[in-house]
């Protein structure tokens, strides 16, 4: 069990639009984000990325469940994110899961989430959706 991961997601958890000064006690100054659809380099563009996805959902929320330390300095999160968007899935929630990998000292300095971005994002979209969920299935 590592008390850095249960910190970490506890304090994650708890971000939102109106405090995302509070990612500079998570993350340290040339933090590397990326994720399937992302990358981004040091904590200013961070804070820049999460404002704009805080900007563009009606509701955002993250429910960790697994603290796995591998080793001191590193460990993976699992994650269950729910969200709103307005133009996607009719304004309805999403819930996707996913799994984040984190390697950090005082502070992470490197964070790669791992998700499906269909389920995220391209199976709500209209036309490309059915179109992916058709794909999926038919992959099964």
């Amino acid at each position: 069990m590592s008390n850095f991961l249960r910190q970490f997601a506890q304090d994650f958890a708890g971000l939102n639009k109106d405090n995302l000064e509070r990612l500079g006690k998570l993350y340290s100054d040339d933090a590397l984000f990326c994720d399937p659809l992302h990358e981004v380099r040091g904590l200013a563009n961070m804070q820049r990325y999460f404002a704009e996805m805080y900007a563009n959902v009606s509701e955002l929320r993250f429910d960790f469940y697994g603290f796995d330390q591998v080793r001191e300095g590193e460990g993976y999160l699992r994650w269950t994110m729910s969200y709103r968007h307005p133009r996607l899935a009719k304004g309805q929630l999403i819930r996707v899961e996913g799994c984040s990998h984190l390697l950090w000292q005082d502070k992470v300095y490197r964070h790669r989430d791992y998700f499906d971005a269909g389920s995220l994002l391209y199976e709500h979209l209209p036309l490309l959706g059915s179109a992916i969920r058709w794909l999926k299935r038919r992959l099964a």
